[in-house]
């Protein structure tokens, strides 16, 4: 509760403006992100060709450090703003397991996948392809260094396309699993601001200019939900949910509270991937659009995916009898999205890869939220990307291979605030609110020790009083804080001497009220039946003989 202090002040500084304490923040993310990729390396490509069962060994991490900055912001008239992220990766060797230069052994994703989306083409297709696969030296399994693989490689099957039909390969002059990602950006993202509505800040209005995507079959699965997952609205709840769109995935994702956490000091909501994010239609009806799909925790990514559609335009340029990409094949076409080592997928698809272990700590992906601000402590999405492969009649290169889906790779993106930033978000959403929470009891206690001072100052002012006002002052002290008022009484008779001092400096007697010095100065008044005996008189002198005197005549 005491993170509710959060002010409004605090709130106008979270929003996305120039002259917000966050805009530079938001402009330049400075929490160091991350980007951890482990291959799978084949152990037994000759054997699989042979119809054997495919093993696999994880290799890795190759870790990169991630560089994000936006660009071309523009400010809109309906409370959005626009712009460009652009990525930039690094390789950090001290963080790795291996080098760039390590070669793995991997399916030739250009030769399979083009093979699994021919299969319900004529013969006499499949054999020009194989007739083509085979002057080009394709093979169905490659032998790459770590760094082609990511960022391309020289394939005499993309330099002839790029010979006969330029500007048709989308990855340039090199394929590479990750070449798309350097130095590019994610999309035009059109977001709220919050500074007409800070329940919408960071929610995406358009991206590409778009409300929704069309690379799915139904409207639910194609709806642009949530933030861009950087930052999200203010004021979370257990039964809030986390939703962000994805380019990579083409689809935004609904993340789910857990539990609440404590990062470097920090209060967070920990929101994890539902068991049903990946699951086929017959699992998760809503899922349906994402089909067609194969065994539930696995979900294609073929119309997405520009490895896919670099197929289908390499086929219609080549081929006599060209095929759309919406033409898939049975079960779909070869890539799948996942989580790693299949973790909540159907135990079968681990099963027929040896060398998979799937882990929940390991493998679940996760993001820590600060309730209050909806600002990411620290974060780790893991994801896998699989080829879906098999033998087909009529192109060589394919062998024996039984239908399987093999994994290639599964990368940990992941990010954790650091270094000043956590301090200053520290001292200012946690330090100063925990402050000024205990901050007020403490002025409440002040307030009633220096209400209680004149009391205790005009109880001691009246011997005769004193038992029946300190008993009355117990009573009422001990009816507030049973217990309390024997401590109360030894604090305040340490320090009451001090205090009547200040508070006879400070608030002098009143005319006309004798103090007993003014009594002192005058022995030759009596006190009258009115006027009540001065403290330095007795109120019954005693006799020399130590009894009460005898009444006079």
């Amino acid at each position: 509760m005491g993170l509710r202090w959060v002010s409004e002040d605090s709130l106008w500084n979270v929003r996305i403006d120039p002259s917000s304490l966050s805009f530079n923040m938001w402009k330049e993310i400075p929490i160091p992100f991350y980007l951890s990729v482990y291959f799978f390396n084949v152990m037994n490509p000759s054997e699989i060709l042979k119809g054997e069962k495919p093993q696999v060994q994880e290799r890795g991490p190759y870790v990169y450090r991630e560089f994000r900055h936006k660009t071309n912001i523009t400010f809109n008239n309906n409370d959005t703003v626009s712009f460009l992220e652009y990525r930039t990766f690094q390789f950090e060797p001290s963080k790795s397991h291996g080098s760039e230069s390590d070669y793995i052994v991997m399916p030739n994703i250009l030769v399979l996948g083009a093979a699994v989306m021919m299969e319900n083409k004529p013969m006499t297709l499949k054999l020009i392809m194989t007739l083509a696969f085979t002057t080009l030296g394709e093979r169905a399994f490659m032998n790459r260094t770590v760094g082609e693989i990511m960022w391309g490689y020289q394939d005499p099957l993309v330099n002839l396309i790029n010979k006969y039909f330029p500007g048709m390969f989308p990855f340039k002059d090199k394929f590479g699993l990750f070449a798309e990602l350097n130095n590019s950006d994610s999309g035009l993202f059109t977001v709220f601001t919050g500074v007409q509505n800070i329940s919408r800040i960071h929610l995406v209005d358009k991206w590409n200019g778009l409300s929704k995507v069309d690379f799915w079959h139904s409207d639910q699965c194609n709806m642009i939900n949530g933030t861009a997952g950087q930052m999200w609205p203010p004021f979370m709840t257990p039964e809030s949910s986390l939703e962000f769109y994805s380019p990579e995935a083409c689809r935004s994702m609904k993340l789910m509270y857990k539990e609440p956490g404590v990062f470097e000091g920090i209060p967070t909501y920990r929101f994890v991937a539902p068991k049903t994010l990946f699951a086929n239609g017959s699992i998760y009806p809503p899922n349906e659009g994402f089909c067609p799909c194969l065994e539930s925790g696995i979900q294609n990514v073929s119309t997405c995916s520009t490895l896919v559609r670099f197929v289908c335009d390499v086929n219609q340029r080549l081929l006599p009898h060209p095929f759309s990409g919406t033409e898939l094949v049975p079960h779909g076409a070869p890539l799948f999205l996942s989580h790693p080592h299949f973790l909540n997928a159907d135990p079968v698809l681990a099963e027929a890869v040896t060398g998979l272990h799937p882990n929940q700590e390991a493998h679940s992906l996760f993001l820590d939220i600060h309730p209050v601000t909806g600002i990411p402590m620290n974060c780790s999405v893991k994801l896998q990307l699989s080829l879906y492969m098999k033998s087909i009649a009529g192109i060589g290169q394919t062998g024996k291979i039984e239908p399987v889906v093999l994994p290639l790779l599964w990368f940990a993106e992941s990010g954790a605030m650091e270094g000043e930033t956590l301090h200053t978000f520290y001292t200012q959403l946690v330090l100063m609110p925990k402050v000024m929470h205990y901050a007020q009891y403490v002025l409440l206690a002040l307030g009633c020790v220096l209400l209680l001072v004149p009391v205790i100052c005009q109880i001691r002012s009246k011997p005769g009083a004193h038992l029946q006002q300190q008993s009355c002052f117990c009573a009422g002290v001990g009816a507030v804080t049973a217990g309390g008022c024997a401590a109360g009484l030894r604090l305040l008779h340490a320090a009451l001497p001090l205090l009547c001092l200040f508070w006879k400096a400070w608030d002098p007697p009143l005319e006309g009220v004798q103090g007993p010095e003014d009594t002192m100065s005058q022995p030759g008044l009596a006190a009258g039946p009115d006027r009540p005996p001065s403290p330095y008189t007795p109120l019954l002198p005693d006799s020399p003989s130590g009894q009460p005197p005898s009444p006079t005549a």
